[in-house]
């Protein structure tokens, strides 16, 4: 298993995993990753896992000016970690993990963050299992105003 920074080659691999992470919006995964590349994003930093020349897993960190219980601003945050089903529970997410806490570490942060959805059982244990403590859940509100 390889973990490094993604390449733009690696796209459709990319693309590939955030749909299955975050299904129904295909076109917005090609025009979000297409721009990535194109804008030269500092911002966002992608890793990919990467196991017998096959991507299995990526890890998208930002940076958020707030996150519930963090003392410091801004704080790098896991926008997206995934692992391909047949790859999980053999260390790929938690070496994703460690990539992003390392480039943290070696910016100056001290902290990281993440979330997952309330009915979202296995990403919750998944941070749990790499050493993420809960702080905080919530339930979000709409009214139309129409």
């Amino acid at each position: 298993m390889r973990i490094r920074q993604i390449h733009e080659r690696d796209r459709p691999d990319w693309v590939r995993l955030r749909n299955a992470l975050w299904p129904g919006s295909l076109s917005d995964h090609e025009a979000e990753t297409r721009k990535h590349f194109e804008n030269g994003s500092v911002a966002l930093i992608v890793f990919v896992a990467e196991v017998e020349a096959r991507i299995v897993g990526f890890l998208e960190m930002d940076f958020r000016p707030y996150a519930p219980a963090c003392a410091s601003s801004p704080v790098p945050f896991v926008e997206g970690w995934y692992v391909d089903p047949d790859w999980q529970r053999r260390g790929i997410g938690r070496a994703l993990i460690e990539a992003a806490e390392a480039r943290a570490r070696a910016a100056g942060y001290t902290e990281i963050a993440s979330d997952a959805e309330l009915d979202n059982g296995d990403g919750i244990a998944a941070h749990r299992a790499v050493g993420f403590e809960e702080v905080e859940r919530v339930v979000c509100f709409r009214r139309s105003l129409t």
